[in-house]
């Protein structure tokens, strides 16, 4: 399922060496001789776990509905502009940050705000809805850069 993961990012436009790029940018401050490798060996380690790719898998797919006006309203709508109140795209991607705790939520609400790289670029899309999956990919990003803390911590990395 995670190769099925990867294709679906890659067919909404998002390449792993994108993510990585925001992982690096989380954590190199911490750790100067990050390697780009590390960074996408944490990548495949977060899209490993199974709740991570049934979170991005629902993602895509709620937003893949929304552009084909496959929901009902008053969620359609909703989901089509990113209501700013909805939350629900947050949410989701919770599921994925709270894997590697404390450290993956504020990195989450960090780059969420400052919408970095990959996540700017999705998230002011005109030509398609990503209203799930700008978030799914800056939760990814930063359960990934959470995994290479915790790992340097450990004095894995």
């Amino acid at each position: 399922m995670k190769d099925k993961v990867k294709e679906q990012l890659r067919d909404r436009g998002v390449e792993l060496q994108d993510i990585a790029d925001i992982v690096h940018t989380l954590q190199i401050a911490y750790y100067p001789d990050l390697l780009m490798s590390t960074c996408l060996d944490a990548i495949d380690a977060v899209l490993e776990k199974r709740e991570v790719q049934y979170a991005v898998l629902t993602g895509i797919a709620l937003d893949m509905a929304a552009e084909q006006g496959n929901l009902p309203e008053p969620i359609l709508g909703t989901v089509q502009i990113d209501e700013p109140l909805y939350g629900v795209d947050e949410i989701l991607a919770m599921a994925i940050t709270n894997i590697y705790g404390t450290i993956g939520i504020t990195s989450f609400g960090y780059l969420d705000k400052m919408k970095i790289g990959i996540i700017g670029t999705l998230d002011s899309s005109k030509e398609q809805v990503n209203t799930f999956l700008d978030d799914l990919v800056a939760a990814i990003a930063s359960a990934s850069a959470a995994k290479i803390a915790h790992a340097k911590e450990t004095g894995l990395v």
